[in-house]
Order: C-alpha cells, then structure tokens, then sequence
C-alpha cells in the first residue's frame, strides 16, 4: 500500500512581496447566535491582521472553527466577545496580534400599540463590531430606528389653506355660526383643505462603547432614541392607534435636521457612550431626492 504524503500547505511559503497587512479574513460568515432565549441568524466578517511580512498567509480555517459556534449557547457581550477574539488571536500563533469580529443581526422586540391593546413584534437591524489589539478591547454598535417625519414647512402651509377655506365657508356669516356647525364642516369632507407631506425615516447611529460595559445596551438604545423621535412606525394598529399617531406627527413635526439633534441629545447624555455618529434619511414624498443629516459627537463616557 503505497505510503500516504503530507498534504501541501502553501500558506507557509514565504510572500512574494513582503509586507504586513492591516486585515485578513472572511465576510459574511453563517451563523447561529443567541440572544434573549433566542436563537437568531447572524452574519460575521472575523479579521486577524498579519504582522509578520514575510508569512504568506493566515490560517484562515482556524477563524472559521473558532467563530462557527462561538455564540450558539452564549450572548455576546464584553465577556464572551473578548474570549473568542482573544482565541482569534491565538490561533495564529506569533502571526497576529490584533482581531476584529463584526456580528449582523436583527433582534426582535415586543412593542405595544399607541392607544389599543395591540402588540406586534419589530425587526431591528443590528452591527456589532468587537475589535481586540495591543491597547485592548473595543465595542461597537450600530443601530437603525425608523420613523414617520411630518414636514414642518408643509405643516404650515397646509394649515393656512385649511384657514383660507374656513373663512371662504364661514367669513360671510360673522359671529352667527353655531360651535357644532363648524365642528360637522371640520369633521367632513371640506373640512380638509390641505395635508402635509409625511415620509417614512431613518436614524442609522453608530456609538463606541465606553470601557467596562459588559452587557450591550441594545434594547435601552433603541427605547431612548424612540422616544426622542416620538413617531416611530407601528405594528399592529386599529383605528384609535392610527388616530395616536396621527396626533404624535402632528405634535413632533421635523426636518431632517430636527431629527439629527433629538438623537445627538440622547446619545451624548450616555454614559456608556464614548463617541457616536448619526445620520439620519427622511425619504422624501415631495421630492425625488431624500433629506439627510449627520452629527457626530461625544457621550458622557468621553475619555
């Protein structure tokens, strides 16, 4: 029986063209990860950087069995991402001394409706990025929240044709017309002159987490930066729900503008926050083109 040869491992020869890289690894990696009791569909890039510069290559199966399981039983948080980026990192032997893991996955939250009984579940698209070298460990998190923005220029000007047909209706008649009279008329069919232009909107914000936080503020981040912006899209609505957010856009009318300092004052007033930067997308009815805004700062956990 002829003797079985060792499999060739190119990867030990030495590059061509020397030099260290930044980032080496795979995107877009399949993967189960806990979170809540659940189990969710999550998506990874894993990074080693490649400091010895005569090395060819990494040992990039070895990622890929570090990460397959990683977070199957566990949450990620500071703790379980430090143990795997740290096995990242060892799995290499002397060729790294730096990791970089970026988790995608969308979390399901629970949200009662505005005025009804109602619940429904909501989708948030979530980016976590661990990223481990020689000064240590740090977090990101990237989150987008949807909104309704009503506009205010609109908002005006839809009320003073609303005004205008009021007097046009009732301007003849003076001080004669009855409270129940204009009620019915407001209530109808000409009651409405004009509506304003609402849009569909987008807050998408990254934050640097500050050192020492253990469990990802996922949840609270997004309650706070729902209630800043006030009108953020519904699930499941009746009548009365509609109604409740009907008034909400009514009360918290915004330009794109608007909306970028509600988020700016929550994120900055955090104190798990070190940095942040938003951007937020009001996806126009009125035009063909969108609104958009950026601002970018620190938390209360500036260092």
């Amino acid at each position: 029986m002829p003797k079985t040869q060792p499999l060739p491992d190119v990867a030990h020869e030495t590059a061509a063209h020397g030099r260290t890289l930044d980032w080496v690894g795979m995107s877009h990696v399949a993967l189960p990860l806990q979170w809540q009791g659940r189990t969710l569909a999550a998506d990874a890039d894993v990074e080693v950087n490649l400091i010895d510069a005569q090395a060819r290559g990494i040992h990039m199966s070895r990622l890929y069995l570090h990460v397959q399981d990683a977070f199957a039983d566990a949450e990620p948080n500071a703790a379980t991402l430090g143990q795997v980026l740290q096995q990242l990192i060892d799995s290499q032997g002397k060729g790294s001394d730096a990791a970089r893991l970026t988790l995608r996955f969308s979390p399901l939250l629970s949200r009662k409706a505005l005025a009804s009984d109602n619940r429904g579940w909501r989708s948030y698209p979530v980016t976590l990025t661990a990223e481990q070298g020689p000064q240590g460990i740090t977090l990101r998190l990237a989150l987008t929240v949807q909104y309704s923005s009503t506009c205010p220029a609109s908002a005006a000007l839809s009320r003073r044709a609303n005004a205008d047909a009021f007097e046009a209706r009732f301007g003849a008649q003076g001080e004669s017309v009855s409270t129940q009279h204009v009620s019915d008329w407001l209530a109808g069919a000409d009651g409405l002159a004009a509506t304003p232009h609402a849009q569909r909107s987008n807050a998408h914000v990254e934050v640097t987490l500050a050192a020492g936080t253990q469990s990802l503020p996922i949840e609270s981040l997004l309650d706070a930066l729902e209630a800043a912006l006030a009108t953020v899209v519904q699930t499941a609505v009746k009548r009365e729900d509609e109604q409740a957010f009907a008034r909400l856009n009514a009360q918290h009318l915004m330009f794109c503008e608007d909306a970028a300092r509600r988020v700016a004052m929550v994120l900055s007033a955090r104190n798990d926050v070190v940095r942040f930067s938003a951007r937020v997308e009001h996806l126009e009815s009125l035009h063909a083109h969108d609104a958009v805004a950026t601002v970018h700062g620190s938390g209360a956990a500036r260092v």
